[in-house]
């Protein structure tokens, strides 16, 4: 195909593109299957296109093994390589072993042990290079400079996202009465290849792009009229974990896509388990983003008795992760909310307290004494009736005398401060806060600690193991003012991604 940059490919040529991709030569026709229970639950009939089922266990194939398959004989001969700490890494290993091709992947070096082998077992050449995406992605590109090797990119080529369209054409073939189709935005290759082929053969259709609020690079560049880079990306839906869209992938969203919609972690975790109590399917969370979506866009604009289609894209997940998803799934559902309440530090305080909670069941409390006034206590509550129920539940306590703050929406409160309860300093400090997330690879806490830990004294730990690919620690250091300018610089010389917390309200109530 023409080069998209110099010779752009119409939504015509696309067409003829899917039609004719040779995808099925190594991927399957994976079913369309019906969501029962979400369905009755949100009034709309919800159907799941079920790409875990592809021989990856992800829709990253297709793309793959069309580009690849459409190589001249030249450059077979010569080999192919690409960069993916994921799902494209094993789509590229099977596609070259499906055509006796020679395929290299270039891998960070913090890339779980499970995706590695992986990789190894559908046949590629894997090479662990740097410690993220970008530094594998320049040694990708230096080896095919320096081997002559075919770069494949993950998402950005015509002949990828033309691949991508065909579960476009399989949905429409499988339901023709679809009125949404909801995709998955990452670098935007399955959202492009969908809609163009959506639109040239059924405009009725709309097409929504669904991304996460910390991961938003459609949504930038559809703001700035331009493809742009973020500044940091969350890596907990890792799949879509992209800073900058790509730029033939961005030109057919921004023609073809009806509309975009951002949604929470929280959210993710809740689609999750929606996807698994229907079709016992556990889906990582990147695979998971189209369904949450799909169910907030059709509250938010009060959709009822419509046919809507998702992609589950993949379910490639690290399993200790789940821990992660199973603790904040309910909250996502908006099936529970967390408080921090002040009750008075007497005989029966929590009995009256939980009176007015009512028959609810209190899914969490964390309490230590500290004062012989007043206790501040982290609660649970399971919620039947959603945001509207917690809301009164909160004006209940508060018209009790008891104050509350809604800790639901406070990511350090449900990442740490739950587990933290009670600790308190023995005496006043100068105390600052900051989280940080940085790679899981060996010796990232040690490069942490000697980096800060012995320059300043630290005050406050939390570190928990998620089991994902990146590790979330919450710190406090004892910080003058003066301190602030050097404190900053190693700051930006650790590199890590970080946050000043100190005046979070959840870290005031129960740790400063």
């Amino acid at each position: 195909m023409s080069d998209a940059d110099n010779h752009p490919v119409s939504g015509a040529d696309y067409l003829r593109q899917i039609l004719r991709a040779p995808v099925y030569e190594v991927a399957t026709v994976t079913p369309l299957q019906d969501m029962p229970r979400l369905s009755n639950r949100i009034g709309n009939q919800v159907q799941i296109k079920r790409e875990d089922r592809q021989p990856v266990h992800s829709f990253k194939l297709r793309g793959a093994y069309n580009m690849v398959a459409n190589l001249s004989d030249a450059q077979k001969n010569a080999g192919v390589i690409a960069a993916s700490a994921g799902n494209h890494a094993q789509g590229m290993a099977l596609s070259g072993t499906k055509l006796g091709i020679n395929t290299t992947i270039v891998m960070p070096k913090t890339t779980p042990d499970i995706k590695v082998e992986a990789v190894r077992g559908f046949g590629g050449h894997v090479v662990l290079h740097g410690s993220n995406f970008d530094e594998a992605k320049a040694e990708a590109e230096r080896l095919s400079q320096e081997h002559g090797y075919t770069f494949v990119p993950p998402f950005d080529h015509p002949l990828v996202i033309a691949g991508q369209g065909t579960i476009g054409m399989e949905m429409l073939q499988q339901n023709g009465h679809l009125d949404y189709i909801f995709v998955p935005v990452g670098g935007g290759g399955l959202a492009a290849g969908v809609a163009v082929l959506v639109k040239q053969l059924m405009p009725e259709i709309k097409v929504i792009a669904v991304e996460p609020e910390d991961s938003a690079c459609l949504k930038a560049a559809l703001d700035a009229g331009e493809p742009i880079a973020l500044d940091q990306v969350s890596m907990f839906a890792d799949g879509v974990a992209v800073k900058i869209i790509g730029q033939e992938t961005f030109r057919l969203c921004q023609k073809y896509i009806d509309g975009h919609i951002t949604v929470s972690s929280d959210e993710i975790c809740a689609a999750v388990k929606d996807i698994f109590e229907d079709t016992r399917a556990i889906a990582e969370p990147s695979g998971a983003l189209a369904l949450a979506g799909l169910k907030k866009f059709a509250e938010q604009n009060e959709l009822k008795d419509k046919q809507l289609g998702t992609v589950l894209s993949g379910a490639n997940t690290n399993f200790h992760g789940l821990r992660y998803v199973s603790e904040r799934c309910e909250l996502g559902e908006k099936r529970e909310g967390i408080l921090a309440v002040t009750i008075p530090e007497r005989q029966g305080a929590f009995f009256e307290f939980c009176n007015i909670i009512g028959g609810r069941a209190v899914t969490e409390f964390n309490y230590r004494y500290n004062d012989d006034q007043l206790a501040n206590i982290f609660v649970g509550v399971r919620l039947v009736g959603g945001q509207e129920e917690l809301e009164g539940i909160i004006s209940d306590l508060r018209a009790s005398g008891y104050p509350v703050v809604d800790l639901s929406d406070d990511e350090m409160a449900k990442l740490h401060i739950r587990y933290m309860i009670g600790g308190r300093p023995s005496k006043p400090l100068k105390e600052r806060l900051y989280s940080f997330e940085f790679p899981e690879y060996p010796g990232a806490l040690l490069k942490f600690l000697s980096t800060l830990g012995t320059h300043w004294n630290i005050s406050l730990f939390n570190y928990r193991n998620q089991g994902a690919d990146y590790g979330r620690v919450l710190c406090g250091f004892e910080l003058e003012d003066s301190d602030l300018n050097e404190f900053s610089a190693h700051l930006r010389e650790l590199g890590y991604q970080c946050k000043d917390e100190t005046d979070n309200p959840s870290y005031k109530f129960f740790l400063s």
